[in-house]
């Protein structure tokens, strides 16, 4: 699986509300740190990512043009908020849904079975011509785990 790209893709920016020691609330443009090209799954194409928390639960993710992430499952249970850009998600029955700015979806497919045909977990991929920025949050531990539909009503 090749890099998603030989450039890394622009800094984004952010302004970040903070309160200074004099007691004012001030603004100030910040970037996130530097994307790295790594897979988010062993089973997929590498994309941009950025974590935003140590613990890794939380980070940006940037799926570049053409970007195609094969059959997999989502290692850990997640939410997806697209913050620009379009991207697809395919489930195992064949159930496809298109994303864009504003959107977002909990990813909590873990467990699937293989099929024959290869279909296992979901297929995802970028749509159009503007790369894919997503916020995902995740939990490291079980208690998303097999969250039926419903669980966060």
């Amino acid at each position: 699986m090749d890099a998603p790209s030989s450039q890394a893709p622009p800094p984004k920016e952010y302004w970040h509300l903070w309160t200074g020691e004099d007691g004012i609330s001030r603004q100030s443009l910040c970037r996130f740190r530097e994307l790295v090209s790594s897979p988010l799954n062993p089973e997929v194409a590498p994309q941009w990512s950025a974590p935003l928390m140590e613990d890794g639960n939380s980070f940006l993710t940037l799926l570049p043009v053409g970007w195609l992430g094969q059959w997999h499952e989502n290692q850990v249970p997640k939410w997806i908020f697209v913050l620009s850009g379009t991207w697809f998600v395919e489930s195992m029955d064949g159930e496809r849904h298109i994303f864009g700015p504003g959107d977002f979806s909990f990813g909590g497919d873990q467990r699937c079975r293989k099929l024959g045909d290869g279909r296992w977990g979901h297929l995802s991929g970028q749509v159009g011509d503007v790369p894919c920025l997503q916020l995902i949050i995740q939990r490291n531990d079980d208690a998303w785990m097999q969250a039926p539909p419903g669980f966060f009503s």
